[in-house]
């Protein structure tokens, strides 16, 4: 059976990322152990709080150095909310930085919006020709719960490899970054364990890669 690590570094909704994963006819494994996570067919990144506190957690439990050992060997790995957050160069909350695992470029910062956090749902500028999209298009409609995204996009990848695919969000004085298809690293801003048969959808799409 695949077998999908939920990696557990104290931040993040574990439990229903794992039934949702789970609901999906494979084997979900909430674990903070570091072989484990790394053997596991698709690993699965939750977050939520504070950019520069899920770090430390993820430090902990050396969560960053697990997520480039299975880049460098094409093992999917798949971010939520602050779990995709991490992935990016540098957090910047209150005017404070913090280190980011650095797989894409570029900062996380405060949404610009008269209401922030962003809580709620909305439908997405979706990427032609995107495997995590697949059988969803822009009618459909995402849950959000956050207060910081990226709200540029910097890598512009040239080589033989595809280009990532980026999914956008209108909200508030500027779009973000809603999600990303970036080879084996898929991420997304919203929850897709909340997102009804439009999230169980994309985890069905990740999980067809594993």
């Amino acid at each position: 059976m695949t077998r999908v690590a939920i990696l557990d570094y104290g931040f993040g909704n574990i439990r229903s990322a794992q039934r949702a994963v789970a609901h999906q006819g494979v084997e979900a494994e909430v674990t903070a152990d570091f072989e484990t996570a790394l053997s596991a067919d698709g690993l699965l990144v939750p977050g939520v709080g504070a950019f520069a506190a899920c770090m430390d957690g993820l430090r902990a439990v050396r969560g960053d150095r697990l997520i480039g050992r299975r880049l460098a060997g094409g093992r999917p790995v798949l971010g939520i909310c602050v779990g995709m957050q991490v992935l990016f160069e540098r957090g910047v909350e209150h005017g404070l930085e913090a280190d980011g695992c650095g797989e894409w470029p570029g900062a996380v910062e405060q949404v610009q919006a008269p209401v922030v956090p962003h809580m709620g749902w909305n439908t997405l500028t979706v990427p032609e020709h995107s495997a995590m999209f697949a059988g969803l298009d822009e009618t459909d409609r995402f849950y959000f719960v956050h207060s910081y995204a990226a709200q540029d996009w910097h890598l512009n990848d040239d080589g033989p490899l595809p280009r990532p695919k980026v999914a956008w969000c209108d909200y508030g004085r500027r779009p973000f970054v809603a999600a990303v298809e970036n080879g084996p690293l898929w991420a997304t801003q919203f929850h897709p364990e909340k997102s009804g048969a439009a999230g169980a959808r994309l985890l069905a799409n990740w999980i067809k890669t594993l």
